[in-house]
């Protein structure tokens, strides 16, 4: 007998000041599949969701729109469930942070930690933007990196060499809100005791809940030694205050990931479910899971583990983490049309499309995923058109007409059925391992099978034949049995699908019955149960995301950064850039944004670090190529060995526009100078 599991799942929490687009899909369809996975298994599950519904962004762009933070995320949240309805994702419940279970948690957690004595207070210097009379958080700030130079850098991190600092160390700071220089000013903060909690988070790390590079990765945290996390911001800010402390609010990060057991505790009280603290208190045996990209990593393998383990809750069975979605090889573009709107998608192609293509390109591993269009479209014609729904409009048409839909008694190839059926061991653990793209490769191998039979038994001739009227209704009835164990493998994956067969075989599609054939049974006329996918949708589909970044362009009052201030021939003449031959590319292990590449500047060659990974995903497209480099910039050393230059690229205001390497006309030879 399987033991009755008890299973809490999460997504991580959209942020609600943007629409759903495809790159979020890729998560909760990942999630999805597992979780309809598991009710098909039988297993007691609850899958929930929000909205990260709180910080400065939200406040500044409420103000923008002039509305109220809580008007907007209203809005938001509406949008959001209606595009993951659309994809079918079977959240239990979705709700926000902003919200009274959210806020009781929140405070509960903090006193219990405050209690237990992990919350520590501390007078900061922060920067504060003296128009705005704000106190300006990390990324509201940009300036020249204090390492590389690189100018227009956030406050806390240089995209282009990876340099971690504080954002007072940043050269020639700009308020991102006001475009004021900002000035120091001092506050009191308070302060989470995150290295108190080293030892059992290394512990709980290496002890197989997340992936070995994601644990790999976390080491790099405890080797540069753990700080105090501050929880705290000051007013204005929108969120919650801080208890016994006016002006004082939350961090959103801190009340972002109390939200899963806030959604979690809405939907007990909705459902009158006593289950919530079966699931969250410290001894539990339920299992809880959180689906989340890699670049959320650092707060839910340290922040969320620690906080949980100081106010004495449960820590997370697992954390399944996942890489990012690229369009045709290259980030998502607005002005390439490339970064699509879910809602946008969901007015042109089948939700289905997009859950199958994820889930047969899907691992356990971290990975990003490119979602190439024309492999889309191929894969999708013909993978579930031309080999699943196939097998069933080859079969169901010789039932329907010459057996009134009635099925044979005989299972005409017991050998192929039991096969089929078989196959559900293997299939079932690559869903549990989160290897959808294996379970898919299983399917359609059997899908082949299927078809391989039809086409020996060739109903279509046997039709033909005088007293042949059994054969062919064994070997159609056959052809709809194998349909059946194919389509119940496949329906977490493709639910809309699925239904529309269930209409047809007139029987719901269920693990468990697998292996009991529909001998004797009675089926429903066919109708068309999936349609191809036309290439002219995807260019209607990118043309108008494209259309609707234009018209979103041409609403702004800038549409580029603004020219840098004078400088004079001399400052100019100091800097040589030189043409570069790309001899190699490739990845750099450890690295989430670099790329190494060697240089060939004519008389020399140079080793050149370039945070450009997330552009070019394949770096073998760079070489060859000639670029431009500024070969007289200081060599720095870095972790992954010493960077000999800078090669430059292009860039928008907004990082969705992707970033472009620069190349000098054709007929330019390496080591040319650039005058």
């Amino acid at each position: 007998m399987t033991t009755q599991r008890k299973i809490l799942v999460t997504c991580a929490l959209p942020y609600a000041n943007g629409s759903i687009h495809l790159g979020h899909m890729l998560e909760h369809i990942q999630a999805d599949v597992w979780v309809r996975y598991q009710r098909m298994r039988g297993y007691e599950i609850y899958f929930i969701c929000a909205d990260d519904a709180h910080g400065t962004p939200i406040m500044l762009k409420a103000q923008q729109l002039g509305v109220t933070p809580e008007e907007m995320i209203a809005e938001v949240k509406i949008e959001h469930q209606r595009d993951f309805a659309g994809f079918n994702i079977s959240f239990d419940n979705y709700h926000s942070t902003h919200s009274p279970e959210n806020r009781q948690i929140s405070e509960q957690i903090y006193k219990r930690l405050k209690a237990n004595g992990y919350i520590k207070t501390k007078v900061i210097s922060q920067l504060f933007d003296p128009e705005k009379q704000m106190f300006l958080p990390d990324r509201f700030v940009k300036g020249t990196c204090p390492r590389c130079k690189a100018p227009d850098q956030y406050g806390d991190n240089c995209e282009v060499c990876s340099a971690t600092y504080n954002p007072t160390d940043l050269i020639d700071p700009k308020s991102v809100v006001s475009g004021a220089t900002p000035i120091l000013k001092q506050s009191e903060h308070f302060f989470f005791d995150l290295p108190e909690f080293a030892t059992m988070l290394q512990t709980w790390i290496r002890s197989g809940t997340l992936q070995e590079q994601v644990a790999n990765k976390m080491q790099e945290w405890f080797e540069a030694g753990l700080q105090p996390w501050d929880i705290s911001r000051d007013a204005p800010y929108f969120g919650f205050e801080i208890p016994d402390a006016p002006g004082k609010y939350f961090y959103v990060w801190l009340d972002a990931p109390i939200g899963y057991m806030g959604s979690f505790l809405n939907y007990c009280n909705k459902n009158n479910k006593a289950i919530f603290d079966e699931f969250w208190n410290k001894d539990s045996t339920t299992e809880l899971y959180h689906f989340i990209g890699k670049d959320i990593v650092y707060f839910h393998s340290l922040f969320w583990p620690a906080m949980l383990d100081g106010s004495e809750h449960r820590k997370p069975s697992n954390i399944f983490v996942h890489g990012y979605v690229t369009v045709d090889g290259a980030k998502m573009s607005k002005s390439r049309g490339t970064f699509i709107q879910a809602s946008t998608y969901l007015k042109h192609l089948d939700p289905d499309c997009l859950r199958y293509y994820y889930a047969a390109k899907l691992s356990p591993h971290i990975d990003d995923i490119d979602l190439n269009l024309e492999d889309f479209v191929q894969r999708v014609n013909s993978d579930l058109v031309n080999k699943v729904v196939n097998i069933a409009s080859r079969s169901a048409g010789f039932i329907s007409k010459r057996f009134d839909g009635k099925l044979s008694d005989n299972i005409a190839a017991p050998e192929l059925y039991a096969l089929f059926v078989e196959k559900s061991q293997v299939i079932a653990d690559a869903f549990e391992k989160r290897e959808s793209g294996k379970a898919v490769r299983e399917i359609m191998a059997l899908a082949d099978e299927a078809n391989r039979y039809i086409d020996e038994k060739a109903p279509w001739v046997v039709a033909k034949q005088e007293g042949q009227d059994q054969q062919l209704q064994d070997i159609c009835s056959m052809g709809i049995h194998l349909f059946r164990i194919l389509m119940t493998y496949l329906k977490p994956i493709v639910p809309a699908l699925a239904e529309r067969s269930e209409a047809f075989l007139n029987s719901q599609l269920e693990w468990h019955t697998i292996d009991k054939a529909l001998t004797g049974h009675k089926i429903n006329s066919f109708k068309a149960l999936f349609n191809r996918i036309d290439m002219d949708k995807i260019t209607a589909m990118i043309e108008e995301t494209k259309q609707q970044a234009a018209s979103s362009t041409s609403v702004k009052e800038k549409v580029a950064e603004p020219i840098a201030e004078t400088i004079n021939f001399d400052d100019f003449a100091k800097v040589d850039m030189r043409v570069a031959l790309i001899k190699n590319a490739s990845f750099v292990e450890g690295s989430d944004k670099l790329l190494q590449l060697t240089l060939d500047i004519g008389d020399e060659t140079r080793n050149v670090f370039s945070g450009i990974k997330q552009y070019y995903p394949d770096p073998q497209v760079l070489i060859g190529r000639l670029t431009i480099m500024i070969a007289n910039l200081a060599p720095r050393k870095m972790r992954f060995g010493v960077s000999e230059g800078m090669v430059l690229c292009a860039s928008g205001k907004d990082d969705s526009e992707g970033v472009y390497l620069l190349s000098p006309d054709s007929g330019a030879k390496p080591g040319m100078r650039i005058s």
